[in-house]
This record gives structure tokens, sequence and C-alpha cells, in this order.
């Protein structure tokens, strides 16, 4: 069967092109995935902190919401509940 070799270095150009595809779709998928964690952690600790307001109201406390207290609360949870309402009261 002539005509259908196909030269060494013509397949080893394909395979280094799609191994350099697939790390390039790896290298901007995975700050995509961390974008979209980090939206959500924000959203969740927003979430929490308005629950807060929305039952500390009744006593007459609140808490900021603002992106730095809702990032902190999202990344830390319980801890990073603690740490806004430590420095809330040490603050005042």
């Amino acid at each position: 069967m002539m005509g259908l070799e196909i030269p060494f270095d013509v397949i080893l150009a394909y395979a280094l092109g799609l191994i350099l595809l697939y790390l390039l779709g790896w290298l901007l998928l995975v700050p995509l995935k961390l974008l979209f964690r980090f939206l959500l952690n924000g959203v969740i600790g927003g979430v929490v902190l308005w629950l807060l307001n929305l039952v500390g109201g009744l006593i007459g406390f609140s808490i900021a919401l603002n992106p730095a207290t809702a990032l902190t609360v999202g990344f830390l949870g319980i801890p990073g509940l603690i740490l806004i309402l430590l420095l809330q009261f040490m603050l005042l």
C-alpha cells in the first residue's frame, strides 16, 4: 500500500500537539473551578451572615454584610463566623 505511510515525525508532532492541547485545557479549567468554588463559598458566607443578621436583629445585633466578611465566613465556616463575631465585639 503505497501512499498511506505516515512519517514518524508527523505522528510525533500530532502527539505533542495533543499533549499541549490537553495541558492548556487543564490549565484553563483549574482556575475556573477555583473561581467557582471561591464564588460559591462567598455566597454561602453571605447567606449565613444574612441569617445571623435576621435573627440578631431581634436582639439588636448585626454584622456588616460585605465581601470580606462573607468570604471569611464562607471559607473558614464556623471558625470564620466566630472570628467575625469576636472582631465585632472587640472593635465596638
